[in-house]
């Protein structure tokens, strides 16, 4: 179990909040974490996993133009999955991640480890960048991890 994960489902019920997760590099592992838990369903609403481009346009809203413009991997994206899984929810709160896990797809600009944590509620949409370092399941676990932190400060501030 993740500890992270039991620490915001407490933080979460608290608030009475539900969280919705959209991911790409980690695929699903946010909503695996969250729901290992006995009684998820009171703080978890649902899970949008948009590894495509097009699932990101298709399933959160993001623009065709944004994702032409700033990539996959950029705030600008993540800034619309974030607000695009709570719009398409009934979640009072949404997480979202994308980066780049490797070991393939960095570049220059884009390294392997870049990725950008969005968070959104119906007041504020933030955004966080982070380089994290390790091959591709140390990168995509610390993204859970980092996310899971980020959403539980986030909920503490309000």
């Amino acid at each position: 179990m993740n500890l992270s994960a039991k620490i915001l489902s407490t933080l979460l019920r608290s608030k009475s909040f539900k969280l919705a997760t959209a991911e790409s590099c980690t695929g699903g592992m946010i909503s695996a974490a969250m729901t290992d838990l006995s009684g998820s369903s009171d703080v978890f609403d649902r899970g949008f996993v948009t590894y495509s481009n097009q699932a990101k346009i298709n399933m959160l809203g993001v623009l065709p133009k944004t994702l032409d413009l700033y990539g996959a991997v950029s705030e600008e994206t993540v800034r619309e999955m974030a607000a695009g899984a709570l719009k398409n929810s009934l979640a009072d709160i949404s997480i979202a991640v994308t980066g780049i896990a490797g070991p393939t797809g960095g570049t220059e600009q884009k390294p392997v480890g870049l990725v950008y944590i969005g968070v959104a509620n119906k007041d504020r949409l933030y955004a966080f960048k982070h380089i994290f370092k390790g091959n591709r399941s140390e990168v995509r676990q610390q993204t859970v991890n980092s996310a899971l932190q980020h959403l539980s400060d986030i909920i503490l501030s309000l």
